[in-house]
């Protein structure tokens, strides 16, 4: 979120800023937890003045903090993928990442096609990486495959030796897994020392530097590419959008700007404040309640709407009088009626020296017949 953020506040900034205001990026730690979330919440909205706009909040603390922050009146581009926000009623929420519920469908349609027929479920017991499981289990079956071993695994364990055997007395011939960093590391460590690592499929969570570190680190690096694919959504690293995005990213002062070049959760961040700043570009008003309802009137494709690729050119046809339609470093951004914007997603497997390789798409128009 924060790579994305500052990316963002620097192109908004060099251009100017929003009505001459500029764009600084603060962090409030939720801990994953909804208790301490509220708490964060609640002191974000008391306490920050001039506040644009909110990144989050996440699936671990949405249900808590998303109705206190649209009772704020503030904006907030959520990375939560939960269901329940699929028809949300919440006029400040806005999403520009595909729902759990559809990421389950992703895994399960790769996983058919590399005719893995008898998986394992490995998941943490925590709320957010619970909440891609229902969706992968129904899919999975949907299309001819059978779970053999579902598991909930505790998080921070010194060890998963019980777990692992009974994994190893199922015979998978896949793996499906979102845990901690930490939990994936020892988990599959102590699975790869009794030889028998068999295909993984993670979700998104697990494509995330940290995660892919700590598990490199536990299994190795090769033994790690050769095994490991994950699910994000499909955001090419292409394209006069991204461009900019990548320039800016460069330039924002993030530790290791490189790592989130092609990460679309940093994409959807970034583009989630410039759309913020456009539509206040609009509103000629940084007040959240002025400028939410016009953040479709910038972004969905509309006839005779000015296509722009930054904060900088939309800017220029707002002043101009024009119509526009804001093209995300993530793609194409079109607003339902209930403020969700997604796509596709993509299959990335894991290289040795630490970058991810495309493996293969999954559509918008794959994944329709499995949800009814």
């Amino acid at each position: 979120m924060m790579a994305g953020c500052q990316a963002a506040a620097h192109a908004i900034n060099a251009a100017g800023g929003v009505l001459t205001d500029k764009i600084k990026c603060q962090g409030f730690d939720t801990r994953g937890d909804p208790a301490d979330a509220v708490t964060a919440a609640n002191q974000m909205v008391a306490t920050t003045s001039n506040l644009l706009g909110v990144l989050g909040p996440s699936s671990d603390e949405a249900n808590a903090t998303a109705p206190l922050i649209n009772a704020a009146s503030i904006p907030m581009f959520a990375d939560t993928g939960q269901a329940s926000f699929d028809h949300t009623s919440l006029k400040y929420f806005w999403r520009l990442l595909p729902a759990d519920d559809v990421k389950g469908y992703a895994m399960a349609l790769y996983a058919i096609s590399k005719h893995y027929l008898r998986a394992a479920a490995v998941f943490g017991n925590d709320l957010g990486s619970q909440s891609d499981l229902p969706t992968l289990l129904k899919a999975y079956r949907q299309l001819g495959g059978k779970m053999v071993v579902t598991q909930q695994i505790a998080l921070g364990q010194p060890s998963y030796r019980t777990e692992v055997e009974q994994l190893l007395a199922a015979k998978p011939q896949v793996i499906f897994t979102e845990a901690s960093p930490q939990a994936d590391a020892t988990y599959l460590s102590e699975l790869n020392q009794l030889g028998h690592l068999v295909p993984i499929i993670g979700t998104d969570a697990t494509i995330q530097p940290q995660w892919l570190s700590a598990v490199a680190g536990a299994v190795g690096k090769n033994t790690l590419a050769k095994y490991f694919v994950a699910e994000q959504p499909y955001a090419p690293a292409t394209g006069p959008s991204w461009q900019v995005y990548q320039a800016n990213l460069m330039k924002s002062g993030v530790s290791k700007p490189a790592q989130w070049s092609t990460d679309s959760y940093s994409m959807s961040d970034y583009d989630a404040v410039t759309i913020m700043a456009l539509a206040a570009a609009m509103a000629k008003s940084t007040n959240p309640a002025a400028y939410n309802k016009l953040i479709p009137e910038v972004t969905n494709p509309s006839p005779g709407a000015v296509i722009v690729h930054s904060f900088a050119q939309g800017l220029a046809a707002i002043r101009a009088g024009h119509k526009i339609s804001y093209v995300g470093a993530a793609g194409i951004i079109d607003f339902n009626q209930w403020h969700n914007s997604t796509g596709g997603f993509e299959i990335a497997a894991y290289l040795p020296n630490g970058n991810l390789k495309l493996v293969t798409g999954i559509t918008a128009a794959q994944i329709a017949p499995l949800i009814k």
